[in-house]
């Protein structure tokens, strides 16, 4: 098999890349899958490492166990000027790419990778010598998947997408990290009456800055915890990062596939989530550019059809 990069995500030629650099630096006679599972798992913002995370297992033991059999490999001093992949590693890769095409995925991503590992014998030996077991990790691929299908080469950002770009003002408030808020019941009767309306029940707060808009909000996540709320609302609060939303989305339609998948995930709820949009004037344009939509026109028509319900803004 040859490798071809468009076949593959960006995050995932990028682990490659790495690789093959780390096999250099260690003096290695040749790159083999146990480098391209040491970069993945050091990579403290990638997946591989909120799936062995997601999975219960301790990264740092995990990474560890893939050392150890990484200092059993050949070492050549000077090192040789380039080094080539050997069968296991093209096999890898090879099945990562068939997966994809069973998944019907346009792009062969890092979870992809992550499960073909596996037919690599030594990559195996160091996983389930942890116990991280070929089966724990499709479970939780397929959890943090959830169903989506890779349609693009940053397919990877739109992997739980409320975990990444939300924050959960109930969780906030269970571990006792939100102040009392006082003064504001009136405005936080309000603010559940609206959500509790079967249609028109998303909340728009106004106000001049420092006057606690954003405390009512604090305020509705307490009471959530102690069950001072209908039954009928829902139980999680999530209030959205616009700031992790737009960071780093250079490309164009990059910002818009951030949201689109963050909106997916409300829209699946099936109105279990209230989402929190904070300074939604700040938002109106954020990630306008050429032939992309912006934050209002990707909002507007899925409030339109009620497909977003209990939306404070």
């Amino acid at each position: 098999m040859s490798y071809s990069p468009e076949e593959f995500t960006d995050q995932s030629n990028k682990a490659i890349a790495h690789a093959l650099e780390y096999a250099q630096e260690q003096k290695h006679i040749e790159l083999v899958p146990l480098h391209l599972a040491h970069v993945l798992i050091e990579d403290e913002q990638g997946l591989a490492r909120q799936l062995i995370k997601k999975a219960e297992f301790n990264v740092q033991e995990v990474l560890e166990a893939v050392e150890l059999k990484l200092k059993k490999l050949s070492k050549q001093d000077p090192p040789p000027s380039k080094i080539y992949p050997n069968s296991s590693f093209m096999n890898v890769l090879k099945q990562a790419k068939k997966l994809s095409k069973q998944q019907k995925d346009s792009h062969t991503a890092i979870d992809h990778i992550l499960a073909a590992l596996y037919e690599d014998s030594d990559t195996t030996s160091a996983f389930v010598a942890v116990g991280l077991s070929k089966k724990r990790m499709e479970e939780v691929i397929k959890q943090i998947r959830q169903n989506k299908n890779v349609n693009s080469a940053k397919a990877e950002q739109t992997y739980q997408a409320l975990e990444k770009y939300g924050h959960d003002l109930v969780a906030d408030a269970e571990s006792g990290k939100l102040d009392p808020v006082i003064g504001r019941d009136q405005e936080i009767r309000r603010c559940i009456q609206v959500l509790s309306r079967r249609t028109k029940n998303n909340p728009v707060l106004i106000g001049e800055p420092g006057v606690g808009k954003t405390a009512i909000v604090e305020g509705l996540a307490q009471r959530i915890v102690h069950q001072d709320v209908p039954d009928t609302l829902p139980r999680r609060l999530i209030a959205l990062d616009m700031g992790a939303l737009v960071a780093g989305a250079s490309h164009r339609g990059e910002f818009e596939e951030r949201l689109k998948s963050v909106l997916k995930e409300i829209e699946s709820s099936n109105g279990g989530i209230i989402l929190f949009i904070d300074e939604i004037h700040l938002v109106l344009g954020a990630g306008k550019a050429d032939g992309a939509m912006d934050a209002a026109n990707l909002l507007k028509p899925m409030l339109g059809m009620n497909l977003i319900v209990n939306l404070i803004i």
